[in-house]
């Protein structure tokens, strides 16, 4: 299987410039690629994953990725796929993304690599010397405004109401991009989501018009859910590949939440698992839906691919606290991303001191129960459970003995209703 074969069956092929062109190129032998990443913010998302892992995809087929972090296209922002203008971003704010992407982009490709290793570039190291001057004379003039209000990413927004001079003029930075790198490093081929379309055959269009030489753009389509939203958020915002903005632990919730409907896909564009073994998963999914077999491997296998092996399990630990699981050995770090996820009640720290406080009114406190009546009813019953452990005894006093890491205690109605008691 070559890499254009791979990229389609992965669903990760959704438009070429000249794919006849590009395949018979690539059949010549290892050719240099690039993908840009603006940054935005201070930590990339599931979104930039796909754009990510293709240049790992095509670094693994013996080709040459370049990452390249915006540093000055960061400063103007892309319209494509936005309604309305950005916010623009102070010079210190976009050094700040920038220093923080630049670490995560090194978590997903080979730099070390001895026969072709990863580059990192940041544009602003070519475009901030360029003088304005020099860019409409050098870059301007190979651009005919009708051909500029063509490009999809500028006519919706004068559909929708206009745009700047500023966002106008971006896809011509990036064009630049491609056409520097073309000259200085041999890149020939520019990969982005379907919204880069564009941005990407500007770049091809200049590369064309200064120097003849050849280049192509690959497309992806963008990745959305069943319904055609855009697949990357959850009902908090974004989900980041930072850990201090999405704890692993609802990272790895987010993957394991997925529909039936999109995890297949999901597992074909977010992770490296080998076909035999994707299709085995689409096999018991079909069968056995209820056993949620193919979420677990796509949570496990993007959260171990993000966060490492080590934070991953702790994920998994943690998940299973959320379903009844035992707490014997977990750590404060991973209890406190459950925490996070669970209705927090604070308590004073002597509600526990001496002989404690009767669990009736803990179950109270917590809000599982509304009253002390229901609270001894769902007691007796053996619905109440105290640190995952079910706690079947009214006349039971809860001391500092019963919390955990001197602070917490975990109380759970039934199986899925939790609530924490954390000592002020």
């Amino acid at each position: 299987m070559t890499i254009l074969e791979e990229l389609q069956w992965r669903g990760l092929y959704a438009d070429c410039t000249d794919l006849d062109a590009l395949t018979e190129r690539l059949a010549q032998g290892p050719t240099t690629l690039y993908a840009g990443f603006d940054p935005t913010a201070d930590s990339l998302h599931v979104g930039n994953l796909v754009p990510l892992l293709a240049l790992r995809r095509f670094q693994d087929y013996g080709h040459h990725p370049i990452a390249l972090a915006g540093g000055a296209t960061g400063m103007i922002g892309d319209p494509s796929g936005k309604s309305s203008e950005r916010n623009l971003q102070t010079p210190e704010q976009v050094s700040a993304n920038i220093a923080a992407i630049k670490g995560q982009l090194a978590r997903f490709l080979d730099f070390e690599n001895s026969t072709n290793p990863a580059r990192l570039v940041d544009n602003a190291s070519w475009t901030a010397p360029f003088s304005f001057l020099d860019f409409l004379r050098d870059v301007g003039k190979h651009f005919p405004v009708n051909l500029m209000l063509a490009k999809d990413s500028v006519r919706t927004r004068l559909e929708e109401g206009g745009i700047s001079y500023t966002e106008f003029s971006y896809m011509l930075l990036q064009a630049h991009d491609f056409y520097h790198l073309r000259t200085d490093t041999q890149c020939e081929l520019q990969v982005g989501a379907t919204d880069q379309w564009g941005n990407i055959t500007a770049g091809t269009e200049l590369i064309r018009r200064k120097s003849g030489a050849t280049a192509w753009g690959l497309t992806f389509p963008l990745l959305t859910k069943s319904d055609g939203t855009k697949y990357g958020k959850s009902a908090s915002g974004a989900v980041w590949l930072d850990p201090k903005r999405t704890t692993p632990y609802r990272f790895y919730q987010f993957f394991m939440q997925a529909e039936d409907a999109d995890v297949i896909k999901l597992l074909k564009v977010l992770t490296f698992l080998p076909k035999e073994e994707i299709d085995a998963l689409e096999t018991e999914l079909a069968a056995n839906p209820g056993a949620r077999a193919s979420q677990k491997a796509l949570a496990q296998a993007v959260t171990t691919l993000v966060h490492g092996e080590d934070v991953c399990a702790d994920a998994m630990r943690a998940s299973t606290i959320m379903f009844g699981g035992g707490l014997d050995g977990i750590s404060e770090s991973v209890f406190e991303d459950v925490v996070g996820e669970v209705p927090t009640t604070d308590i004073a720290a002597d509600a526990f001191a001496g002989e404690g406080t009767n669990v009736i009114d803990i179950v109270v406190a917590a809000k599982l129960c509304p009253s002390k009546g229901q609270a001894r009813k769902d007691i007796t019953a053996g619905g109440i459970y105290v640190n995952n452990e079910r706690c079947a005894d009214i006349a039971r006093q809860l001391t500092t003995s019963d919390l955990l890491f001197g602070k917490y205690l975990l109380l759970r109605k039934g199986k899925r209703n939790y609530a924490v008691l954390r000592v002020s």
